[in-house]
């Protein structure tokens, strides 16, 4: 059986557990990271020397970097589907599959600052500084990009709408001021349809 170490309320951890619900793959979930510790004994490090979450380990491969386990997991078992067939499309869905890493470093010290420090020690500028980075990222790029598709890679869900659906969710989650885009909630919304996305992602913030 497929085994997932991570927490639930991790980010990347949420990428590998949305994909492995998509394909309705029967899997195993270990806490850990964080509260949980495990991710820094001998034993983890073994398996995954960043120390970070999530680790696979499918049936004696194990396998680590959250997106490239979602695009393992769609390539198995969602070729067609969660993987396209089509080099085009599924180059489309991997570009913003990467670009997901860019959105996250402009939302790292608003979803810290706001959701996991204390108000007395929240760092107000870098928190601002997020904000403004994160609206304009969301405006400029991915609003701009959803104006006539569904879906980032085109009219139907594939493995690119997981990582980057799992940030936008922070984002529209935090309590900060966002932009009205159109576009963007469209898309959101979809995903709010997905009940794999309303289990494991769509969860409090925490």
């Amino acid at each position: 059986m497929l085994k997932i170490w991570g927490r639930v309320n991790s980010v990347n951890v949420k990428k590998a557990l949305w994909a492995a619900e998509e394909l309705g793959l029967e899997y195993q979930r270990v806490d850990a990271g964080l509260q949980f510790g495990v991710n820094k004994t001998p034993e983890y490090l073994k398996m995954n020397p960043t120390g970070l979450v999530p680790t696979i380990d499918d049936d004696g491969f194990r396998l680590w970097e959250s997106h490239t386990i979602v695009r393992y997991l769609a390539s198995k078992h969602g070729t067609g589907a969660l993987c396209p067939t089509d080099l085009r499309v599924r180059a489309d869905a991997e570009r913003w599959m990467d670009w997901a890493f860019a959105f996250q470093r402009a939302m790292r010290d608003v979803f810290w600052g706001l959701i996991r420090t204390p108000p007395e020690k929240r760092d107000a500028k870098a928190i601002e500084a997020g904000r403004v980075a994160s609206n304009r990222l969301a405006a400029d790029v991915l609003e701009t990009s959803l104006e006539k598709k569904a879906y980032v890679a085109g009219d139907t869900f594939t493995m690119g709408d997981i990582p980057i659906g799992c940030e936008v969710q922070r984002w529209m989650r935090v309590p900060i001021e966002r932009p009205r885009l159109p576009n963007v909630e469209a898309w959101f919304a979809r995903l709010g349809e997905r009940p794999a996305f309303r289990k494991i992602v769509d969860i409090p913030l925490t």
